[in-house]
């Protein structure tokens, strides 16, 4: 096997860096809210859209980040983003309130949804089609590191500096990674001649995914059977029926082509996406409320109480690539993916008076799952489609994965709501959250099948 070359690893650490600075955004400050909550003069409501903001926006962009970084090139977009990201994280560093904040962090968003299905494109580009099982390895296992090392880096940053610097270390890191990319990443995009931006077919699906987020994330506070949830409910199926219209006319400039759309392979490892993700956010949410609620942990002690799974996923991540090009996608995907119905129904044990112990081998096997499963789906779904589409086929990824666990949070939290008692709640949602894996189980034995990587000898 032929060994990548020194421009081409650094490339990959770069964009490597990139990913791990999304990712990481994502938990960091989690663990910086009650400092913040002072900092400002508000209350937890308010700073808590401060990690709302950020997951809410990139989740509904990543489609057109994507789309836009096929049409007009790989490479450009992921310097957008980044200057986007670092520009917004020095602003949200210097915020004097939380609604610059929050705005500063939406837009950090912004950058981070032009960035992370660019980066995904551009290393499947790198490598060679035998190394393709690489890419989805290395993105995923970096993101889960990220998510894994958030809640200890911005938990020691909080206490010995404070929270301002968890967003201040961006800038140098993205501006390093800019550097290596434009040095060693060549400009690369899809084939289409036509290079209009399908803008009302954007419009019609971020404000569909708006409405479905925001209603999710609100059920908790204001009930199912709430008007304004209701009436986000019903603006997000208007909207997703416009968009359906709008894709079937919008010709070749279509956010989602036709050949996407009609890709049997791909829509299964969409679904199956869905599902595993409704099944993994509900946990990453409620084990750490086990933790805090039950066993009486720190939000920082929760958050190192997570590494068993966090650590094993991004650990598991780097090995799938490898694994994925010895054995095949589909042997990799249907074992990560069969490992998460046991981790949920193990997960759903611990009662009341267990001790940590009882949650280790759960969340020790959800990692082990999520670390075959979600890499090398990823590397599935870009080789099903077109090289072409390889930007757009990781932004809608990434949005099923977003929804995926908004919908499961959104299930888990009217379970947890309605039980009568914590554990006996989180207990029910783990077990619901069985059955919807052992439904992504069937999924991929009946519609997954992914491409092998074909071998290249050495020269």
């Amino acid at each position: 096997m032929r060994e990548l070359d020194r421009g081409t690893r650094w490339a990959l650490v770069a964009m490597g860096l990139g990913v791990f600075l999304i990712a990481n955004d994502f938990t960091a400050l989690s663990v910086a809210l009650p400092q913040m909550e002072r900092d400002l003069d508000t209350d937890l409501s308010t700073v808590q859209w401060v990690i709302n903001a950020y997951a809410l926006v990139f989740g509904v962009l990543t489609v057109s980040g994507g789309r836009l970084a096929d049409l007009f090139g790989r490479r450009r977009i992921f310097v957008l983003g980044a200057v986007i990201f670092a520009f917004c994280s020095l602003l949200a560093a210097v915020a004097p309130n939380a609604a610059l904040l929050i705005a500063a962090r939406a837009l950090m968003a912004v950058g981070g949804a032009l960035m992370w299905p660019a980066t995904l494109s551009m290393t499947y580009t790198l490598l060679p089609e035998a190394r393709r099982g690489l890419a989805g390895a290395l993105v995923l296992g970096v993101a889960g590191l990220g998510n894994a090392c958030g809640p200890l880096i911005g938990g020691a940053l909080t206490e010995l500096l404070s929270w301002r610097w968890v967003l201040a270390v961006n800038v140098p890191v993205a501006l390093a990674a800019i550097a290596v990319v434009l040095r060693n990443v060549p400009e690369s995009r899809g084939e289409e001649e036509d290079r209009r931006f399908d803008v009302a077919g954007m419009l019609l699906v971020t404000g569909s995914l708006v409405a479905l987020l925001v209603a999710l994330d609100q059920v908790a506070t204001w009930g199912w059977d709430d008007s304004r949830v209701l009436a986000l409910l019903a603006a997000f199926v208007v909207l997703m029926a416009a968009f359906a219209v709008r894709e079937r006319t919008a010709g070749s400039i279509a956010l989602v082509p036709r050949d996407v759309a009609a890709d049997r392979g791909f829509r299964a490892v969409l679904l199956a996406v869905l599902l595993m993700s409704m099944t993994f956010f509900s946990a990453m949410v409620y084990v750490p409320q086990f933790m805090e609620k039950e066993l009486g942990f720190s939000a920082l002690g929760a958050g190192a109480g997570l590494l068993p799974l966090l650590l094993l996923f991004g650990g598991v991540s780097f090995l799938s690539g490898p694994l994925y090009e010895r054995f095949g996608g589909r042997a990799v995907i249907l074992a990560g993916a069969l490992l998460l119905p046991v981790a949920m129904v193990l997960l759903s044990l611990p009662g009341a008076g267990s001790g940590y112990l009882a949650l280790v081998p759960g969340m020790a096997l959800l990692g082990l799952g999520v670390g075959l499963f979600y890499p090398s789906a990823a590397t599935a779904a870009v080789s099903s489609l077109a090289e072409s589409r390889s930007g757009l086929a990781s932004g809608l990824l990434y949005m099923l994965q977003v929804a995926g666990g908004s919908l499961g949070l959104g299930a888990a939290t009217t379970i947890v709501s309605d039980a009568p008692s914590l554990v006996e709640g989180i207990q029910r949602a783990m077990q619901v959250g069985a059955a919807f894996a052992a439904v992504g189980v069937l999924v991929v034995l009946l519609g997954v099948r992914p491409r092998r990587p074909a071998a290249v000898a050495d020269p």
